[in-house]
């Protein structure tokens, strides 16, 4: 199936012991659950724990899940597995269902987006991802209402690490761009681009071009786009 062997038995060493038999009744499964032959070597290499699943208290649960707590039809059971593989390997009693119960604690109303583009946040844990994420965000000098817009604007605020990401990126926010906290509660996306290649080039460029860009028109600007902000053609302005 194009697995990387070596890899799948040391992160599921049951492996070595399951029956080759069970492994192709969950290959079954799943392929009448719509997923194709051709997803398997990234979901199986990803999660291989799931080739020694249970089908009746793990894997059905999962797919119940999606059509009756995600209202997902079947016939998009695969784009939401592809999207997360990692759902296959989540308890829905004790992680899938809590996520979910607080997501929309928050706000997170939109079943359908949760579904089909973050479905990353159902497999996060509550209490060690998504709460000190909240709380990161809310210790830079946000309200609590504040931080829950701002994640309700920009789900991937919750996948980013605190130390790696949040820390040098608001960092170099307040020390070198200067900036408010204003911008980031209207602009959050500024956390979601790349320090080194994107933030750090493009607001140097623009100091040495003797201009203060707004954060949108400095990061989501096409280099193109980007050029003829801080480089006006002749007889512009």
């Amino acid at each position: 199936m194009s697995v990387d062997s070596g890899k799948a038995l040391s992160l599921n060493p049951c492996l070595h012991s399951a029956p080759l038999h069970s492994i192709q009744s969950i290959i079954y499964f799943l392929q009448s659950k719509g997923i194709h032959h051709k997803d398997f070597p990234r979901i199986f290499g990803m999660c291989p724990k799931v080739l020694t699943s249970d089908i009746k208290t793990d894997l059905n649960p999962v797919f119940n899940f999606l059509s009756q707590d995600l209202k997902v039809p079947e016939c998009n059971f695969r784009r939401v597995i592809n999207k997360c593989p990692r759902l296959l390997v989540s308890s829905v009693r004790d992680q899938l269902k809590p996520a979910l119960f607080y997501l929309q604690r928050l706000g997170f109303m939109n079943l359908e987006a949760l579904a089909y583009q973050d479905p990353i946040l159902l497999v996060s844990s509550v209490e060690n991802t998504l709460i000190p994420k909240l709380k990161y965000i809310e210790s830079i000098g946000f309200s609590r209402e504040e931080a829950v817009v701002m994640v309700l604007r920009c789900p991937g605020l919750f996948t980013f690490s605190i130390e790696n990401n949040f820390k040098p990126k608001f960092e170099y926010f307040i020390e070198q761009i200067k900036g408010d906290l204003e911008g980031l509660k209207e602009f959050p996306q500024y956390f979601t681009f790349s320090l080194e290649k994107r933030i750090k080039p493009r607001h140097m460029e623009a100091i040495q071009s003797g201009l203060r860009l707004a954060l949108p028109a400095m990061l989501k600007s096409t280099d193109e786009e980007f050029n003829k902000l801080i480089k006006p053609g002749p007889g512009a302005g």
